[in-house]
């Protein structure tokens, strides 16, 4: 019998371990579409993860010596499992109202996303925290062995949350979604529970996997349109929407920013991405080779197909299954267009071609990559551009908060001979680095000289054009405090009340 306790403690523990873990990585993909994944949601997210589990242990330590019953624990436990299950279907309701009640609030996102998130976790982390201690105490039967006994269910406690970290993220989301992935994970606490329990609460794993033979439907409410695809990958929430006017648009996590879009009748955007097909113009290569950081679905190629056809263009993005929605709804059928499937700056370290452009448009919103912003990467960009090549950056800011642009333009400056830059629109600009000073001396006049559908495009850029001066050191791999200079400037733009407060 008392083996038989043993192993089920260890179980319960391990149980506990992976399911406090899983509910967090699948807790932070529903707080996704509505807050996004920047490192102020993630901050939330972990903070307030680690401040339950603090108060579960202090608890579970406390209930462990008044109730020192399996049945007790097994009680929290089934408490737990079931407030998971409850999770997933509050949470469109919960984070839309948190969204919408602090929407025009300073700092909009931090308050709700952290209220949300208080709301969601408070109860089934706390409980799962309180598993560990109150095993602990069951489990010790010879103070002499207190040590090593409490050592053991906390090593068997970390693994699971080892797996509670990957197997979510690597294996249930993509294949399963967040909503049965959390359901999953009540299942397992459910389970387990009912092992100590009366029979009547046998029911209760009954009912958590009926839950999971129920329609998952939209994960996030009030699309702008009609919508054409919903998914998750282990990286982020994915949606295409075909909005009133015929366009159709990729979103992803929260929706803030376009990633992509096809206008109804083809030809050019309207958004930044047109500004790209001035490289072209600027290298007097139509015939060259471009390589696209940051593919995303396609919007760069596809437009280059209609007006530059003779390019190459190798596409690099991370995300699969981006590029998948990017094929069947947003029209990337470029045969030009080569995709390659991983990370920008780990792909043209080893690529063995040179271009004679390259675009890096690679946001998550709202941060570029930190990796993707430093001296040593844009070495790295130059060092893959032929002579007389370009390297464009897109640097999305709010409106006269210039922060980001200038230290990322004077970053690049500090690589190429002449750094130019252009304010695309309201919340956009284009950065351009030239690998020859003559070339990149001539920049205006061969703007000026383009005709055709990128005419307009082009005569708009030279009148805007800025040489970048380099007067703050660089952004390094070692110092590139990227996410701070952006949140500083969002948490600006947003105490300024602008309108929507959207990039």
């Amino acid at each position: 019998m008392r083996r038989r306790s043993t192993i089920w403690l260890h179980l319960l523990v391990f149980v506990g371990g992976a399911a406090s873990l899983g509910t967090e990585m699948a807790g932070a993909r529903l707080l996704a579409p509505y807050f996004g994944a920047s490192n102020i949601v993630w901050a939330n997210v972990i903070g307030l993860i680690l401040l339950y589990l603090s108060i579960g242990y202090w608890l579970g330590g406390r209930l462990a010596d008044r109730y020192p019953s399996e049945r007790a624990l097994a009680a929290v436990v089934l408490g737990a499992g079931l407030s998971v299950a409850i999770l997933p279907f509050l949470a469109t309701p919960l984070l839309a109202a948190a969204g919408d009640a602090f929407a025009d609030l300073s700092a909009g996102a931090f308050i709700g996303s952290f209220i949300g998130t208080m709301l969601m976790f408070a109860v089934p982390v706390t409980a799962l925290g309180a598993v560990t201690p109150w095993a602990v105490r069951l489990a010790v039967t010879d103070v002499s062995q207190a040590g090593t006994v409490a050592g053991r269910l906390y090593a068997v406690s970390t693994v699971g949350s080892i797996v509670g970290t990957f197997l979510p993220v690597l294996v249930l989301i993509p294949m399963i979604g967040t909503r049965r992935t959390m359901l999953l994970a009540s299942l397992s606490l459910v389970a387990i529970a009912v092992a100590r329990l009366p029979r009547r609460t046998t029911a209760a794993p009954a009912a958590v996997a009926a839950l999971a033979l129920l329609p998952v439907g939209g994960i996030k409410e009030g699309v702008d349109g009609r919508l054409l695809f919903e998914g998750e990958s282990p990286y982020q929430f994915v949606q295409v929407v075909e909005q009133e006017d015929g366009d159709r648009i990729l979103q992803l996590n929260e929706g803030w920013g376009v990633h992509s879009v096809l206008p109804r009748g083809g030809g050019l955007t309207g958004g930044y991405w047109d500004a790209f097909l001035a490289l072209p113009a600027l290298t007097g290569r139509p015939d060259g080779r471009l390589a696209v950081l940051g593919n995303a679905g396609g919007t760069v190629a596809n437009m280059y197909e209609s007006v530059w056809p003779q390019t190459r263009i190798d596409g690099v993005e991370i995300d699969p299954l981006v590029t998948d929605v990017g094929r069947r709804f947003l029209g990337m059928k470029n045969p030009n267009l080569e995709v390659h499937t991983a990370d920008a700056r780990y792909w043209l370290r080893a690529a063995d071609a040179r271009f004679d452009g390259m675009v890096i448009d690679a946001y998550r919103q709202p941060y570029l990559p930190f990796h993707l912003a430093t001296k040593e990467f844009f070495q790295t960009t130059r060092d893959r551009t032929n002579p007389g090549g370009v390297v464009a950056l897109n640097v999305a800011t709010p409106p006269n908060l210039t922060e980001v642009v200038d230290r990322l333009a004077e970053t690049m400056a500090t690589v190429f001979p002449v750094v130019h830059r252009y304010r695309y629109n309201e919340f956009n600009w284009i950065v351009v680095g030239h690998t020859d000073r003559d070339v990149a001396g001539q920049a205006e006049d061969r703007l000026r000289a383009v005709t055709g559908p990128a005419a307009d495009v082009a005569e708009y850029l030279a009148g805007r054009q800025e040489t970048v001066v380099v007067r703050h050191d660089p952004l390094t791999d070692d110092h590139v405090p990227i996410e701070l200079l952006t949140d500083r400037a969002l948490l600006a733009y947003l105490r300024e009340g602008a309108p929507g407060a959207e990039r």
